[in-house]
């Protein structure tokens, strides 16, 4: 196959491990920035073109989409998709899944364990909502952040009310989510491959951080999930209809409670914490899928060719 990694910075470990995964499996690959693309839009003859020169001969692609550029990046994967390329993640589960908000109601619909989460728009129901995810402390997180930025933990209820005001006069979209303090400063990160769990990690905070993402200075090692754990994972990333994806869960006294469900999942932190080549299964999952793909496309000519025949 020829794989195109969708992604704004070559140098990225996550880009240079899918690149090397792919080359080691006899593929070739290129990177692509997809905020570089431009598509052409006409009857029957949809096309994108990179640096000047129209694109033809990709036959899958592996979408790094930075949460920056979601809505370009993830038209730029809907294009590959209308032009039959095989995608590592759809384009639609990529922006459902951004929107933090949209993904916490899927995941509630689907009966999934979560933090008691609350969404409004306006100050007067500061005091409804903290009292809905159970008083202080509380987590305060914006619709936009990303890497455990724009996430505040509110130690009391007038420090809440404080912080949820001040982002409402500033005009931003938040989250008022219930804190789990059993979890201690940890999270798990389960990584998912085609509806299975191909490595898992558990991320600890700082000491006086509360975040546990490794950008924020956490710490992470391999950990044996539970059975209810890896349930979890696997239907989370498949209700978020993600092929490819990293679900971040807290332990807690009534099971593991979803986070988030990353579309983006960086492979640096999971890799070195299992030892294991998770970039080497997301290129087995492409394989996977192209195979499937010319099978149907020979059944297809043999059809075709057995009708012109009669």
């Amino acid at each position: 196959m020829k794989i195109a990694i969708l992604s704004t910075n070559k140098n990225l470990y996550s880009t240079q491990r899918l690149v090397e995964a792919a080359s080691a499996r006899g593929h070739e690959c290129v990177v692509m920035d997809h905020s570089k693309c431009y598509v052409g839009i006409q009857q029957g003859k949809p096309s994108i073109h990179y640096r000047g020169e129209n694109i033809t001969d990709i036959d899958a692609i592996i979408p790094r989409i930075g949460a920056s550029v979601t809505f370009y990046g993830s038209a730029i994967v809907r294009q590959f998709e209308v032009m039959n390329v095989i995608s590592a993640n759809p384009s639609q589960a990529i922006t459902r899944s951004r929107d933090k908000l949209r993904c916490m109601q899927i995941l509630s619909g689907a009966g999934l364990g979560l933090p008691i989460t609350g969404f409004a728009r306006t100050a007067s129901d500061v005091d409804d909502l903290i009292n809905m995810v159970g008083g202080a402390p509380l987590v305060i997180k914006l619709l936009e952040g990303t890497q455990g930025i724009g996430v505040v933990l509110a130690e009391t209820k007038k420090a809440a009310s404080s912080v949820i005001e001040a982002f409402y006069g500033l005009g931003n979209n938040i989250l008022i989510q219930e804190y789990i303090k059993e979890a201690k400063g940890t999270d798990i990160r389960a990584f998912v491959v085609d509806g299975k769990v191909v490595g898992a990690m558990k991320r600890t905070a700082k000491e006086g951080e509360f975040r546990s993402n490794l950008h924020r200075g956490g710490t992470a090692e391999i950990v044996k999930l539970t059975r209810k754990e890896r349930e979890t994972a696997i239907a989370a990333a498949r209700a978020m209809g993600l092929t490819v994806a990293g679900v971040d869960m807290l332990p807690s006294t009534r099971g593991p409670l979803i986070l988030e469900v990353n579309s983006s999942p960086g492979l640096e932190g999971i890799e070195k914490a299992t030892n294991k080549d998770i970039a080497g299964e997301i290129i087995k999952y492409l394989e996977h899928q192209y195979e499937a793909k010319q099978a149907v496309s020979q059944v297809v000519k043999r059809k075709i060719k057995k009708e012109s025949k009669l």
